[in-house]
């Protein structure tokens, strides 16, 4: 019994290890291709009269793109464990063949993006392309190989009683939906709009207004991605992972009992406290939200006629 428990756990450890690498991983993912949220903003700086040298894939948002390629590695790697691969190998070929695919939709997105945009002038940045869309298939393979991993341990190791595929498309959706949620603050909210006060909103007038310029020269998605690794990727990673560990830690220790879902009810509440509690503290420590200062001047000149 105690064996059982402490393989059980240590199952569950290297679950979580893999959800915040895939978690991580996802968040830079995005970042480099500037997808979900600040995405629409980049995609209107043009049409402000800022071009940028950013990359603007957007195939759909994370949780759906994240999902087709965590499937399709899924499948894959289903089909050849089938055909009597070793799962190892199984896994790294469907993880390889989803990123390729993949970077071809990005690729044909950001291509076609700056197509559109030809009447603004946005350059298409062959550089750019060059070394960017590699970067987004190498952090996308890093992410179906976690996200297939996990779901075939699920599978053949715990017995869930869901096939390979649907679990990688569960996690796939998953590992998205956080990145939009959690990477997101820190690259939309900070990085693109460094140039405004803490809080403030963004005017309907002042979207598109990215910032462009980097530490050294123009800014590119590299430069996003470097940014983003010091906290943004991080904080995604250890939500995912943290989803992970206690989505499954109760059932681990007390099975599928009233019990197990006692404990995950009290986990939930506990979190919902604690984040009620730094928001509390984060407007303490930074002051109540404010409007932008040209929307009050904007305000103002419009009282005055």
């Amino acid at each position: 019994m105690v064996l059982d428990l402490t393989m059980s756990m240590a199952i569950l450890a290297l679950l979580g290890a893999l959800a915040t690498i895939a978690g991580c991983l996802e968040d830079l993912e995005s970042d480099v291709g500037s997808q979900s949220n600040p995405n629409s903003q980049v995609q209107l700086a043009p049409q402000m009269g800022l071009l940028h040298r950013i990359f603007n894939k957007a195939i759909s948002g994370e949780p759906i793109s994240n999902g087709m390629s965590a499937v399709t590695g899924g499948t894959v790697a289903a089909v050849l464990l089938n055909a009597k691969f070793y799962p190892l190998t199984a896994i790294v070929i469907g993880s390889f063949i989803a990123a390729i695919l993949y970077g071809i939709y990005a690729t044909t997105a950001y291509a076609g993006r700056v197509a559109s945009q030809s009447r603004f002038k946005q350059p298409l940045y062959m550089d750019i392309m060059r070394y960017t869309t590699p970067s987004i298939i190498g952090h996308n393979f890093i992410v179906n190989f976690c996200l297939v991993t996990i779901a075939y341990i699920q599978y053949a190791v715990l017995g869930y009683p869901f096939s390979i595929p649907f679990l990688a498309l569960i996690w796939g959706i998953s590992v998205g939906a956080i990145g939009s949620s959690v990477g997101d603050v820190h690259y939309g909210g900070e990085r693109e709009f460094q140039n405004r006060e803490f809080g403030c909103g963004l005017n309907t007038a002042l979207s598109g207004r990215i910032v462009r310029k980097a530490e050294s020269g123009l800014r590119n998605s590299i430069d996003n991605v470097w940014f983003c690794a010091k906290f943004g990727g991080p904080a995604t990673g250890i939500g995912l992972g943290l989803t992970v560990f206690f989505s499954s830690w109760p059932t681990t220790i007390w099975g599928y009992t009233w019990t197990a879902m006692g404990v995950g009810v009290i986990i939930l509440v506990v979190m919902i406290i604690m984040n009620r509690l730094v928001e509390i503290n984060v407007k303490k420590a930074y002051g109540p939200y404010k409007e932008d200062k040209e929307e009050k001047e904007a305000g103002a000149v419009a009282h005055t006629h």
